[in-house]
């Protein structure tokens, strides 16, 4: 391999370790919110199933990311880099103001817009990009629904038990439901930076025959995005586990089984959807439950804000870098 090669693998591995490092808040905000486990033992339990959920998904959103969102044929060095260097870009300042956005979107941003100036609107897969882009909204309303459905069950199933038994149950019922998170947002984040790597690798001509992912690509991704959740995103824990709705075990198991569904069901088709948008939704639509007015709705606005300036800010942040990068 060449060194610029091995930088690019390097800075793919960077983006998955910030990957896990802004998106730790999602896997944990609720289980240390609602004091089940102290930060120390949260990320590790986190990280834990971030690293093994490649036992227990298929390929998919790594194919979509890898040739299904650029041409294959336009992708090269200068693309993954410009691809990169804006998601990463935009990952760091969204982690400085505390904002739990989309990695998936960045990274998808930071490839339409290195691809666009390379080859032209012709240089992208719409089919792939529409589906992306519709499940933006998508992935949080599934999300707040089944918070709803889930949280409706559970409630009405212990309306009458004691407060303090609920509250015993769930704290155990967490962990598991927290795994089952932490296994989705391995499943599908971690995938995505396979994709990048294995397009890399195909346009470089060091993946004979058929668009395939390596073993050690997915060893390392998910190591790296595992690496990444132990190391936390703390700015981003308070928002998510305390500034859109107070949580209470009960809350966060409904949340997290919510929210683990869709990830599920969106890595089985191949939809690289955002966690983060994920458990938004399934946090907002249990703490609509209670009352309407125990969701910050302020703080959910800011955040949707942030969603929807993802593609369009990292992709000029990957334009800026691609042309920079074009000139040596």
């Amino acid at each position: 391999m060449t060194p610029y090669i091995i930088f690019l693998i390097i800075l793919a591995l960077t983006f998955d370790f910030l990957n896990g490092f802004h998106d730790s808040a999602n896997s944990i905000a609720t289980v240390v919110s609602t004091r089940v486990l102290s930060p120390k033992y949260a990320v590790i339990w986190a990280a834990f199933f971030n690293f093994i959920a490649f036992l227990f998904f298929g390929l998919h959103v790594a194919n979509t990311i890898g040739k299904g969102i650029v041409d294959i044929n336009v992708l090269d060095k200068n693309v993954i880099f410009g691809a990169l260097t804006g998601a990463c870009g935009w990952n760091i300042i969204t982690w400085y103001f505390g904002l739990p956005t989309s990695s998936s979107h960045s990274l998808i941003g930071g490839l339409i817009g290195a691809a666009i100036i390379k080859a032209g609107p012709d240089a992208l897969v719409m089919s792939g990009i529409f589906k992306t882009v519709l499940f933006i909204f998508v992935s949080p309303l599934v999300g707040l629904i089944l918070g709803v459905v889930i949280g409706f069950i559970v409630y009405w199933s212990f309306r009458r038990a004691i407060p303090s038994k609920v509250d015993n149950v769930f704290r155990r019922g967490q962990l598991v439901s927290a795994a089952l998170y932490s296994l989705g947002h391995g499943g599908n984040d971690a995938q995505k930076t396979m994709g990048i790597i294995a397009g890399l690798l195909f346009s470089v001509g060091w993946l004979k025959g058929a668009f395939y992912i390596p073993l050690w690509v997915i060893i390392s991704c998910n190591g790296a995005i595992a690496l990444g959740t132990m190391f936390g995103g703390w700015r981003i824990v308070k928002t998510m586990g305390q500034k859109i709705s107070k949580l209470k075990p009960v809350d966060g198991f409904c949340a997290e089984s919510g929210a683990a569904v869709t990830l599920f069901i969106s890595s089985a088709f191949g939809i690289p959807v955002s966690t983060t948008h994920t458990i938004t939704g399934a946090i907002m639509g249990v703490g609509s439950l209670k009352r309407m007015s125990a969701v910050r709705w302020g703080v959910a606005g800011t955040i949707i804000w942030a969603w929807i300036l993802t593609i369009p800010c990292s992709a000029l942040i990957s334009i800026v870098a691609y042309l920079c990068v074009s000139k040596f």
